[in-house]
């Protein structure tokens, strides 16, 4: 059995963001798309990171939050930190979306495609074909190919 491609049907077509994008509007396309994140590209469609949800708190909740050993002195309630950082919704997703891309060819094997998602804590991996994004690949999808496929191996 010869290798299988990403370009077959585990790639999802997916919105793409730009970078001067407000992150108000990234958040309507994740939650429209149903997709943990999804590829940010430049205005000549070059990829150039992702937003998601990680990136969407760290949007609403400072940096130096997670270097912190402690956070009590944090707002228990959410809305208080909805409110005072209601003014991200209007700043362009580039601030805050991941430039530590990991994306993969649309040659690239399943096995290649396994090796990266079990080398790299992603949760999409961008499809790029003559540097454009064709679409992208969750892991969770990945997982349930692979998983059919152990199960009804002989």
């Amino acid at each position: 059995m010869s290798p299988r491609s990403v370009a077959d049907p585990l790639v999802r077509e997916t919105p793409l963001l730009a970078t001067e994008d407000p992150v108000e509007e990234a958040v309507r396309q994740l939650l429209a798309t149903d997709l943990p994140a999804l590829p940010v590209v430049d205005r000549r469609g070059t990829l150039c990171g992702i937003f998601g949800e990680r990136e969407f708190f760290g949007a609403l909740f400072p940096g130096y939050l997670g270097d912190l050993h402690y956070a009590g002195f944090v707002p228990r309630a959410l809305e208080s930190t909805l409110q005072k950082r209601a003014t991200c919704r209007r700043e362009p997703v580039r601030t805050y979306m991941n430039t530590e891309h990991v994306d993969v060819d649309t040659d690239f094997s399943d096995a290649q495609v396994a090796e990266t998602f079990l080398h790299h804590r992603v949760l999409i991996l961008p499809v790029i074909e003559d540097r454009k994004v064709v679409g992208v690949i969750t892991r969770g999808d990945f997982f349930r190919a692979v998983a059919e496929r152990f199960l009804t191996t002989p």
